[in-house]
């Protein structure tokens, strides 16, 4: 999946979670309030001294988190030894401005008068460092260091073969989403896992200085600091992650059944056997988190494509900066203004071949105003045609907040975020492509079980992985396990979860968790899991504001004002209220549910049962 800008890195200050809006009671075991002399000084703070400490506050971060944020950009486009030293001195400043006013918030926090503006920014101060570091001036250069290391680890890795030809991920992973052939698809496999086996010392030490520096705001660990950040206990948010599993969890289970029976009839049931965990190198993708490269090897053998899309978009000759422009003109159908000049100059859209970059894809938005920016090595296909949509989605979400205070610019929980650029992306749909001409009529519904298999081997495929990633981290965090562990730990959750197995015998020194970007880059993960079921929320409503009559999965708002006014009424409110208000101000409804997701799959669902009747499911 991607990530954006300030909202997801190192130097994210209010981390993309909502704070808790002095809702969490005192005896959270996994929240308590730091002990000894703040206990002591709580009564002796007034509420007029709490409000000034915020205005002060805010304006000083601002500074620091805009030249930080400056730096992080200039690393990722520029990956150098000394861009490495300049992000890590500017993440080490703004770490210590936050960690000192995430001290001094919790002095506040809890005094009588307080007017609610006021307690849910202490509590953001308190509880939204996304990495805190020690309060010591020399770990937490450290810390600083450390990240620049790990983040340049993964933006410089490749695989080098024996003949000396070195591949990067880009190139890897195309390899993964078309060969064939099982021998090629695990030396790649395995040979980008080489990449991360010297982050597991840096990342184990990070852990212990992260720790420290949560412990040191009244956190048991960072995994709770984490699960702080939902407008509820920290210690119920892990239920509420289950409650919402469980809703969706046979739709998976229904998938992987059919899509291991298919396999076996390519591969060969010696390759993969049809009564365990599917080998994760045949997934078509690098983490087999989304499946929807191996299509051709699972479809149904009746239907064909009515479209390829990755075909159209590359006969009308789109380049990187067309097909940005085509997902700027949706937005701007919704009735949304353009994207300012300076997105067009600043942004990166294609891969330089002189240099290194991190080409995961980003939104950004450099001085929380207009100096909006998407960071892509965009190539002409149809995966990338969403992923433009959906970094859109946060530039735009980004600029609908960018008049409220520095607290409140962010999303009302992390996964609203990543849900709005989903929903964009899920409007992608025949009738789409239909009004924007790059299709001459909209297909007829006997293609639809096609197209709804293509989705869910990519949204309903990721759902466990979306879990596993942070239950994988919260353990760590907890010190359930330690470094010589960290590796099993991450293969019995991506068994127990998602049914897969490494396709090889790890080595002692595997790290394989810091194979994936958002490990090393410190990106917390379960807002992914939160999108995948908030996107379907979203968009069942925004096509219900549009008027859509029909089934779910050919809907596209595509040209509604209406639409655009009530998804913009919720983008604007930022990070200033609870999520379930701006939930609420979309959908009408205050509680995250899975059932829009199923609706969306019903067709499907009864296919895959047809499909599956006879067969042993489950692992």
């Amino acid at each position: 999946m991607h990530t954006l800008g300030r909202v997801s890195t190192l130097i994210c200050l209010t981390g993309m979670a909502a704070m808790l809006a002095a809702c969490v009671p005192a005896d959270d075991p996994e929240t308590a309030s730091p002990q000894g002399a703040v206990e002591e000084q709580r009564s002796a703070p007034t509420a007029q001294q709490a409000a000034e400490f915020v205005r002060e506050t805010e304006a000083r971060l601002e500074v620091l988190s805009q030249h930080a944020e400056r730096q992080e950009w200039v690393q990722a486009n520029f990956i150098t030894y000394d861009t490495e030293l300049l992000t890590a001195e500017a993440k080490k400043e703004l770490t210590a401005a936050q960690v000192e006013a995430a001290s001094r918030a919790a002095e506040f926090t809890g005094i009588d008068g307080l007017d609610a503006d006021t307690a849910r920014k202490l509590n953001q101060l308190r509880s939204g460092i996304t990495i805190p570091a020690p309060l010591d001036p020399a770990k937490n250069a450290e810390q600083a260091e450390i990240g620049a290391r790990l983040k340049g680890l993964y933006g410089k890795g490749e695989y080098c073969r024996e003949d000396g030809s070195c591949l990067a991920l880009g190139e890897l992973e195309n390899i993964l989403a078309e060969s064939r052939d099982p021998q090629e698809l695990l030396e790649v496999w395995d040979g980008w896992r080489g990449v991360s086996v010297p982050m597991r010392p840096l990342y184990a030490r990070q852990v212990e200085l992260a720790n420290e520096g949560a412990q040191a705001l009244g956190f048991t660990d960072l995994g709770a600091m984490w699960r702080s950040d939902y407008d509820m206990p920290a210690s119920e948010f892990p239920a509420e992650l289950d409650r919402l599993w469980e809703q969706v969890s046979p739709l998976y289970e229904a998938l992987h059944c059919h899509v291991r029976a298919r396999l076996g009839e390519a591969y060969g049931e010696d390759v993969v056997p049809q009564q365990g965990p599917i080998p994760a190198h045949l997934l078509g993708n690098m983490w087999a988190q989304d499946w929807e490269n191996i299509y051709d090897l699972v479809a149904p053998a009746e239907v064909e494509d009515a479209y390829d899309l990755t075909g159209i978009l590359q006969d009308r000759g789109f380049d990187a900066v067309g097909m940005v422009r085509t997902g700027e003109a949706f937005f701007s159908s919704l009735g949304f203004d353009p994207l300012p000049e300076t997105f067009w100059e600043r942004s990166l859209f294609v891969k330089p071949a002189d240099r290194d970059v991190v080409c995961h894809a980003s939104a950004w938005d450099i001085d929380e105003k207009n100096d909006l920016r998407i960071k892509m090595c965009i190539e002409v296909n149809a995966e990338d045609f969403r992923t433009i949509h959906h970094e859109l989605g946060h530039n735009y979400y980004q600029r609908a907040y960018n008049t409220l205070s520095f607290l409140y610019r962010n999303s009302a929980n992390d996964g609203f975020h990543e849900a709005v650029g989903d929903t964009l992306s899920l409007s992608i749909t025949p009738a789409y492509l239909t009004e924007i001409g790059l299709l001459d009529e909209e297909p007829g519904s006997e293609g639809d079980v096609g197209l709804l298999l293509r989705r869910a081997l990519d949204k309903v495929a990721f759902l466990p992985f979306g879990l596993m990633v942070d239950q994988w981290r919260w353990k760590v965090f907890a010190g359930e396990v330690g470094p010589e562990g960290y590796n099993d730990l991450w293969w019995q959750l991506r068994e127990r979860y998602q049914g897969l197995a490494p396709p090889n015998e790890r080595p002692a020194d595997a790290f394989d968790p810091g194979a994936k970007y958002h490990v090393p880059g410190n990106t917390p993960y379960t807002r992914y899991f939160l999108a995948h079921i908030l996107q379907f929320q979203f968009y069942r409503a925004l096509c219900d504001i549009a008027g859509f009559d029909g089934p779910m999965h050919r809907c596209s708002f595509n040209g509604s004002e209406a639409a655009g006014q009530r998804l913009n009424a919720m983008l604007e409110m930022g990070k200033s209220r609870p999520w379930p208000d701006a939930l609420e101000a979309l959908t009408g409804t205050r509680e995250m549910d899975g059932g829009a997701l199923l609706d969306y799959f019903a067709p499907l669902q009864s296919w895959l049962d047809e499909q599956n009747a006879g067969r042993q499911c489950g692992w």
